[in-house]
């Protein structure tokens, strides 16, 4: 019999004003868009069928971003105001959940996690993993505690043997979720130290950035902007080492976490849920 171990969600978003009045259940857009609140939860009927919270900006026709909801017993939202930079991203914490097996293809002792792990030990979880089920979200697992080590980017979906996550070894120490979450993307990858020498801007995946017209694989320095997360892997076509960047300037290639600067393609992580 398989045991299992379960991580409490972890669901601090603090909320401010008072709900619009509005028929619960009921996804009116005509009312969200015009109440100037920066940022709207919605869980509704629909979003409970499909275990997921939909964050309305004023001012978008659609959802600007879904929220993975697992365990709706937790979570009593129904229409509620919440402001942007306060979601952005407190509410994240619980954004998602995936399934670590001891056992390839989702057998033996398994850990359930809907946030921040940074020691599989201290949930009573060896650092040996086969198999992986993201069942939402996406998530960077680290082979070692303290989300230090190779990085690995795990979207949605199921990963019956260690080798689908392109790892060489079943070690896995640490993982958390990916924050950003959107559908807007747009990164500069400079060749020197603090945005210095030759700049490409790209707004969507690419294979191969040399084809693209950067001169050579040395990244040095990023800029992420938007609302989407990338991942940049060291070879072409998407495969060795790969690392993740969201918003944020990164003035050396040690601050993704890389020994050295080679990067030859890249790719926006979409695959949420």
């Amino acid at each position: 019999m398989s045991a299992c171990v379960r991580t409490t969600p972890s669901f601090t978003a603090h909320f401010e004003g008072t709900p619009p009045k509005t028929r619960a259940g009921v996804l009116d857009h005509e009312c969200l868009f015009t109440t100037g609140i920066r940022c709207v939860v919605l869980v509704d009927s629909l979003c409970r069928t499909h275990r997921r919270a939909a964050l309305a900006i004023p001012g978008r026709t659609r959802p600007a971003v879904y929220i993975g909801l697992s365990n709706f017993s937790s979570v009593t939202l129904s229409y509620v105001w919440v402001s942007l930079d306060t979601i952005q991203w407190k509410m994240s914490q619980y954004s998602g959940k995936i399934v670590f097996y001891e056992g390839r293809c989702f057998t033996g002792r398994r850990l359930e996690v809907y946030g921040d792990c940074d020691n599989f030990q201290d949930r009573g979880f060896m650092n040996r993993v086969n198999s992986i089920r993201v069942e939402s979200g996406a998530w960077i697992c680290y082979d070692h505690p303290d989300f230090k080590g190779q990085q690995y980017i795990l979207e949605r979906g199921e990963y019956p043997e260690f080798q689908r996550w392109n790892s060489h070894n079943d070690h896995m120490g640490s993982c958390k979720p990916i924050r950003m979450h959107g559908e807007h993307y747009r990164m500069e990858m400079f060749e020197g130290c603090n945005y210095t020498g030759q700049c490409m801007e790209f707004c969507d995946d690419c294979p191969f950035l040399q084809s693209r017209g950067f001169n050579t694989n040395c990244v040095n320095s990023v800029r992420v902007f938007g609302d989407g997360a990338w991942v940049m892997y060291e070879e072409p076509n998407f495969r060795g080492r790969m690392y993740i960047v969201e918003r944020g300037n990164y003035c050396s290639h040690n601050e993704w976490q890389a020994q050295n600067p080679n990067i030859q393609s890249i790719r926006r992580v979409v695959n949420y849920f």
